[in-house]
């Protein structure tokens, strides 16, 4: 069992390792030569452009004073108010700060109150010292209700605090919810004309004898949506035509890379060898050669683009339906169009950006293999992961594995080594096993076959959460338990085993401290430090990186991650409301992680992230949920932790708890989730209105025409002989989708956002 001289060698690593951290971050940013890795989303909204420095100083930050500034990134980062951050970088980045701010609304209250009245209560109890022969335990769970002798009226001072803290904490979540949906409906109304408000992205379309794709589903929205239904968008199968555009991309930066070479050195072509990798073979003019091969692949390109154009196999069974108003695709988005409800399948069409073109054509039948399918693997792989972590629980409960495998105690026993064990190594070594876990789990939302980046996420997020519920905090505690207590189980009285795990649950406090400190602490610090994305660039540039456009796609911003995050600060939320009651001093070291984690996050999101999408805060019912599941969690354990110390006079009013959450999440539910699902009839119609009165003439079929379109189709850029066909005619007799011409989009760019709101 960790002691106080264990914490205390695990919080100086942290912090040391943590504040050194910060300290190469201060040095790193303010070099020119790393600013497209600490500012790229300001390279990449233009704000910033070239460097202007020269000589060495392009390299080196020559200015000793900003040396001496190096926490100026705070101030910085709280200068931003919270619509200038939704204008900067979505409702998104604004909402996922707001979970860190909502953690400090409900645990600093609560830590006050737990510090001030639990803590004296568990002290003053002395209930350990009388089982120390039966348990093992530190210094720490003194102050724990471990100490507490059973059958004491203590217990109702626990009762009472419990009570407050789910009051607290859904009077809270019911104010935060509230405000969140506000924002959303607010930040959807006040924003201009988007593509996804007038678009339906239809799946499972019948195949009709004699009929292709695009004509079948005009035909049926004409039908069943004459009023309203004004084109459509098939979506074609261009995985090969995808590959040669790549390969395009490849060779056109070699040429440009020799172009310019040769501009600077006008008096010398420069030359490249035809073999494998420019190592071998005759030596040719690069830029002639380069040349050539760019023109070949383009009349392949073009060939491949007319076969998917013409060949209605290329044409899959989906379809992106635009109506000539929100009204009429919210009607048709809301409501079954068939009889057969696995067929004609609608709901709102993602905005471009956050569309996964693999999984649009999954049928309804795979789809639900898939998913059982992953259902069974996500099973298997939390069980399999719990030989890890029992392992992990073995390193932070040394004293229990003495006792099972004396043989180990010689080399355990040294006090290096031991403080190091208990106090760093267990919390580091779990979040080494959890590192590649949530980019395993995303892959699997996208076999699952969702058909948005957002939706691929939030799934991710909630198997990633289930496994940490069980293998992180359940299994934690289940494992460690039983190594710690295995010597006393097999030498005492079956009817006192409840009793002892009553007794030992709260230990597990200590670990989590580790753990908080390691992933909360110098985690988060790291996760400033950006090292790998430093790394990434740095050697891009030096081995790969040959024009502005390359440096540009070596950036990396990265995102939020919400796959990751939202699951990690759940479990912050998990641990706070489990442990307010059960062990008060562990509180703090959440404050100290959300209110370090804002900073840091907030920092990242104004100067580094880039999101590739905006769901408006989508996830949030997600957030929700998960802290009211921590909640109910935290009662389930406390009713069980009083019923092993024989407190029936206070063990019974706890059940009115769980009945009170369990009906407090339904309102909600019931009250707030709609906006996050449909979109009001009623708003439509306004919008409508208010567009038609204010751009009578505006072409809305033209402004739809080119939204949905593949964006390996965007990246197509023709030259002189690929224009001659932009204006081919598909198989259908209609202009086809796939313009070429360098003509604007009539769509604005789907990352600037419209929003006026004062918080």
């Amino acid at each position: 069992m960790a002691t106080l001289e264990d914490l205390g060698v695990s919080a100086f690593i942290n912090i040391v390792s943590g504040f050194a951290f910060l300290l190469l971050f201060a040095v790193l940013r303010i070099q020119p030569v790393n600013d497209r890795v600490y500012n790229p989303k300001w390279y990449l909204n233009g704000s910033r452009t070239r460097s202007m420095a020269q000589g060495i100083s392009k390299f080196v930050n020559l200015n000793i004073w900003t040396y001496f500034t190096f926490l100026n990134w705070i101030p910085g980062a709280l200068r931003m108010s919270e619509a200038e951050i939704i204008k900067h970088a979505g409702l998104d980045s604004a909402v996922y700060l707001r979970i860190y701010i909502l953690g400090l609304k409900i645990f600093v209250p609560i830590s006050l109150l737990a510090l001030m009245i639990l803590v004296p209560v568990n002290v003053s109890g002395g209930t350990l010292l009388n089982l120390k022969k039966e348990v093992v335990f530190s210094d720490i769970d003194k102050l724990s209700i471990s100490n507490v002798s059973p059958g004491s009226q203590r217990f109702f001072v626990h009762l009472l605090m419990a009570y407050i803290f789910t009051l607290w904490t859904c009077y809270m979540l019911y104010k935060e919810y509230n405000n969140v949906a506000f924002m959303r409906l607010h930040f959807m109304a006040s924003q201009q004309r988007r593509v996804d408000q007038f678009t339906v992205v239809v799946t499972n379309v019948p195949n009709v004898v004699g009929h292709s794709t695009a004509e079948t589903v005009d035909e049926f929205f004409r039908r069943n949506h004459p009023d309203h239904y004004l084109t459509q968008q098939p979506v074609y199968n261009a995985n090969k035509f995808g590959k040669l555009i790549k390969r395009k991309e490849r060779l056109q930066n070699w040429l440009d890379y020799y172009q310019r070479k040769f501009e600077r050195h006008p008096g010398r072509r420069p030359t490249t060898k035809v073999g494998f990798l420019g190592c071998c073979g005759r030596r040719v003019d690069a830029i002639d050669y380069y040349q050539g091969r760019i023109d070949a692949l383009n009349r392949k390109i073009l060939a491949e683009r007319q076969r998917v154009l013409k060949d209605p196999k290329a044409i899959m069974p989906v379809s992106f339906v635009s109506f000539d108003s929100r009204w009429g695709a919210a009607v048709c988005a809301q409501t079954q169009q068939s009889k057969n409800p696995t067929r004609w399948l609608t709901e709102w069409a993602p905005e471009p950006r956050d569309v996964y073109w693999q999984n649009l054509a999954i049928p309804f039948f795979t789809l639900s293999i898939r998913r059982l399918l992953i259902s069974i693997s996500v099973f298997a792989l939390i069980f399999f992961y719990m030989i890890p972590i029992a392992f992990v629980q073995s390193l932070a409960n040394l004293e229990g594995l003495e006792k099972v495998a004396p043989f180990l105690k010689p080399v355990i026993e040294i006090k290096v080594i031991k403080a190091f064990l208990q106090g760093f190594l267990p919390g580091l070594a779990l979040k080494i096993f959890l590192f590649i876990l949530p980019d395993v789990l995303v892959l699997m939302s996208k076999v699952e076959g969702y058909i948005s980046l957002s939706s691929i996420e939030r799934k991710g997020a909630t198997k990633y959460y289930y496994f940490i519920l069980v293998n992180v905090f359940l299994g934690s505690i289940i494992t460690g338990t039983a190594f710690e207590q295995l010597y006393s189980f097999l030498h005492q009285p079956p009817e006192q085993i409840p009793r002892t795990i009553g007794v030992s649950i709260p230990m597990k406090a200590t670990f989590f401290m580790t753990y908080i400190m390691v992933d909360g602490w110098s985690g988060i610090a790291n996760e400033i430090l950006r090292v790998k994305p430093l790394v990434i660039f740095h050697l891009k540039n030096l081995f790969l990186v040959k024009t502005e456009r390359d440096r540009e796609k070596a950036m990396d911003p990265g995102s939020i991650g919400l796959p990751e995050n939202l699951p990690n600060l759940q479990l912050y939320f998990l641990l706070g409301l489990v442990y307010a009651v059960v062990t008060p001093i562990l509180l703090p070291f959440i404050l100290v992680f959300f209110a370090f984690a804002f900073l840091v996050y907030r920092h990242q999101i104004i100067n580094v992230y880039n999101q590739e999408y905006e769901s408006a805060a989508a996830f949030w019912p997600f957030v929700q949920s998960r802290i009211i599941i921590g909640l109910l969690i935290s009662q389930i354990l406390l009713l069980g932790l009083l019923s092993t110390k024989r407190a029936a006079n206070s063990t019974p009013l706890l059940i009115f708890l769980p009945v009170f959450t369990i009906w407090f999440h339904y309102y909600c539910k019931k009250r707030f989730e709609p906006a996050f699902r449909k979109y009001p009839l009623e708003e439509a119609m306004e919008k409508d209105i208010l567009d038609k009165a204010s751009e009578p003439n505006f072409n809305l079929k033209t402004y739809l025409a080119d939204a949905y379109l593949h964006p390996i189709f965007h990246e197509f850029e023709c030259d002189e002989e690929m224009g001659e066909v932009t204006a081919s005619k598909s198989e259908y007799g209609q202009e086809s989708p796939y313009r070429c011409e360098s003509v604007p989009s009539p769509s604005p760019p789907h990352y600037v956002y419209h929003y006026e709101f004062e918080p």
